[in-house]
């Protein structure tokens, strides 16, 4: 299948038209048309080869896993999902299916490494894998989630990174009704673990830098707001969290939030910062508390993810944008200048 997408041709240059071939489905596979595509902080990070140390990219890259879309052509064996169906795929499209972790519906964690939707390896071929800024995708149908009535599609696709980043280890650490949730950053993650903590049935309160963005924490669903560079705010809240969802997307240092965790809290650091600064280890010891992390979820819980934003009516806050603006995306994202995601309208792309 020949298709269109934008792509990184090096780390140096901006995102560009790419035509490419799709592969001929097999029988489990599932084609889908992309109607729309989030733009998420990886995708800037893999097209500029920042994770060269954890693992190259390689060109051209053509990023994206938030990706929404309609199914035009299945495999003969596909049962899963028919013609004509609104449909998502998120971060994995791939893996070993049988190791502990896949048994347990813990994809992203196979034991063989999952395949990742874009600069991954096909298990059976060994090619790339290409995103979503593309106008098709073939993906095997395990990995290809129903997207719900009532989810508006236009908005839906930063569910399948961002939404369930956070929504995993709500459900990890067993957040709801009258847990004590604290959000650390409201951003792309932040105002998504806000509004899927609130729907859980937690308490929350965001912690934040800035006093002013008070108004904004309400809006969102928070009950609270911690400023973190009061000393004595920080003081009066120490031990008053069950969970605190850490998603700075810079080294920070940790000390400070360790100290507001309760007995047997965890702070969740959901971002990929490299590497953080020391910190001390008594509160950790005198209070069993824990600093952990987690990526993304599995299949079977992002499917979970979407069902419950269709009957919350939780969605992200996003500004959709032409194919042929993602690099003025990247740039204004990369200074914080959007509110909260961009979502690209793959309409505005086509074969010529």
């Amino acid at each position: 299948m020949k298709t269109i997408g934008y792509a990184a041709l090096n780390a140096n240059t901006p995102l560009a038209p790419f035509i490419f071939e799709r592969r001929a489905l097999r029988d489990n596979d599932v084609a889908i048309e992309i109607l729309y595509c989030g733009v998420c902080h990886s995708d800037l990070h893999q097209s500029r080869d920042d994770w060269k140390d954890w693992g190259p990219t390689a060109y051209p890259c053509v990023p994206g896993h938030e990706i929404i879309g309609r199914v035009v052509e299945t495999g003969a064996g596909v049962t899963r999902h028919a013609v004509g169906q609104w449909v998502a795929v998120g971060t994995i499209i791939d893996s070993c299916q049988h190791c502990d972790q896949c048994r347990r519906d813990e994809e992203q964690m196979c034991r063989e490494y999952p395949t990742v939707t874009y600069n991954g390896h096909d298990r059976i071929s060994g090619e790339i894998t290409r995103g979503g800024y593309s106008k098709h995708i073939v993906v095997r149908e395990e990995f290809v989630l129903k997207l719900p009535d009532g989810l508006d599609p236009s908005r839906a696709a930063p569910l399948l990174c961002a939404g369930i980043t956070v929504y995993s280890p709500l459900r990890t650490w067993h957040v709801g009704p009258g847990s004590r949730v604290g959000v650390i950053g409201i951003g792309g993650l932040g105002h998504l673990a806000v509004r899927l903590a609130a729907g859980l049935g937690a308490i929350v309160t965001i912690i934040t830098r800035t006093a002013e963005k008070a108004a904004e924490a309400k809006a969102l669903g928070a009950e609270k707001m911690l400023l973190s560079t009061s000393t004595e705010d920080m003081s009066a809240a120490n031990a008053s969290f069950d969970v605190i969802i850490d998603t700075v997307p810079v080294s920070h240092d940790v000390s400070p939030y360790v100290q507001l965790l309760d007995v047997e809290g965890a702070l969740v650091i959901v971002g990929n910062l490299g590497d953080m600064a020391g910190f001390n280890t008594l509160p950790l010891i005198m209070g069993r508390r824990r600093i952990t992390g987690s990526p993304s979820g599995g299949i079977a819980q992002t499917q979970e993810m979407l069902d419950f934003c269709a009957r919350k009516g939780i969605l992200p806050d996003c500004e959709i944008i032409p194919m042929q603006d993602i690099n003025q995306a990247f740039e204004r994202m990369e200074h914080g200048e959007v509110k909260y995601r961009f979502v690209i309208d793959m309409a505005s792309l086509a074969l010529p």
